[in-house]
């Protein structure tokens, strides 16, 4: 697999931390060139940098995929600085109202999670599909949805509902561009040990232990677990394989 990555060129949105940094190193790790967008720079850079000093080859660019000139910007920059793009993580995501009852929720946080989380991935793909059908067959996008796109769960209907709408919009375009090559997929992370799941710890009393009885494998799973299911879903084991919500949660989907 290692070998198929090399001088190949993945974006990764979200990428600052948890699961979008493990996905941009994983990539880094087989050879590929990446670029790694997100809001937060300083985190972003400090990414690049632990890249570069395994010897890898990455850029960061600040975006805001709720943004459409950011993203079109963006992309022009991944190919501008690579001249192609082979793989994409559209991983960018939020979490605005943890906890928070359907009749309470603030229309605000509403209209944000959902330009993030959902709007984010429909613009990234808009603007690096055209790129790809240049490239043809052996790209590949993965969205990231949850669990709880595959599930409903009364601690945020708002996050809910994105990350239902990813696995859809995921399923349709898969559908749309299966015979030109590209393949589009999602990964469904459950609980992962990342910022996100430490707010929701954080925020909901007991959380952890629960969700530690409930999850078959007894544990929160790690963000390089996710970042292997991307790259997994981009290399050529995968060929056959277009248009699926992959759970990566401990068994969760099977209960």
């Amino acid at each position: 697999m290692a070998g198929e990555f090399k001088d190949r060129v993945a974006l990764v949105t979200g990428a600052a931390m948890g699961i979008g940094r493990a996905s941009a190193i994983a990539f880094a790790r087989r050879g590929s060139k990446v670029v790694l967008a997100d809001v937060d720079t300083k985190d972003g850079e400090e990414t690049v940098r632990f890249i570069k000093k395994e010897g890898g080859e990455a850029i960061f660019v600040k975006a805001d995929v709720s943004n459409a000139a950011d993203v079109e910007a963006l992309i022009k920059k991944t190919v501008s600085a690579y001249g192609k793009l082979n793989y994409a993580h559209n991983n960018a995501a939020i979490n605005r109202g943890i906890g928070v009852m359907t009749a309470d929720y603030k229309e605000n946080d509403w209209n944000i999670q959902m330009d993030v989380n959902l709007k984010g991935v429909f613009l990234c793909m808009k603007f690096e599909i055209p790129e790809m059908l240049k490239v043809g067959k052996g790209t590949a996008i993965v969205n990231t949805s949850s669990i709880s796109g595959l599930s409903g769960h009364p601690a945020d209907p708002g996050y809910v509902g994105s990350k239902f709408g990813v696995v859809g919009i995921t399923k349709s375009t898969a559908l749309q561009y299966a015979k030109t090559g590209i393949r589009i997929n999602c990964v469904c992370p459950g609980p992962i040990r990342t910022s996100l799941f430490d707010r929701v710890v954080a925020a909901i009393p007991g959380v952890e232990a629960v969700t530690l009885e409930r999850n078959p494998m007894g544990r929160i799973g790690e963000p390089e677990e996710v970042a292997e299911a991307v790259i997994w879903l981009c290399s050529d084991a995968a060929s056959y394989i277009t248009g699926v919500p992959l759970p990566v949660d401990g068994g969760l989907a099977a209960l």
